[in-house]
């Protein structure tokens, strides 16, 4: 994840990856991933809420591959 961070940075992309301790014990979605700016567009804004760190992780790289930006490629 961390090297992905750093990849969207490099681009200008912000990049927001946290877990919530008080979602967590009450076990509803605690990882959230936040990106924005950078080639992604002034406007455009991905927030994903769901209850695992790779769920997040594949929400974004799904999101970026639809935006035409492929870390893996």
């Amino acid at each position: 994840m961390l090297e992905l961070m750093e990849w969207l940075a490099e681009r200008g992309v912000t990049t927001v990856f946290k877990v919530d301790g008080d979602r967590m014990v009450d076990r509803r979605a605690a990882w959230m991933v936040i990106v924005s700016g950078g080639p992604l567009g002034e406007d455009s804004f991905f927030r994903a809420d769901l209850t695992t760190a790779d769920a997040c992780l594949d929400s974004l790289l799904a999101h970026l591959e639809g935006k035409g930006m492929s870390p893996l490629a």
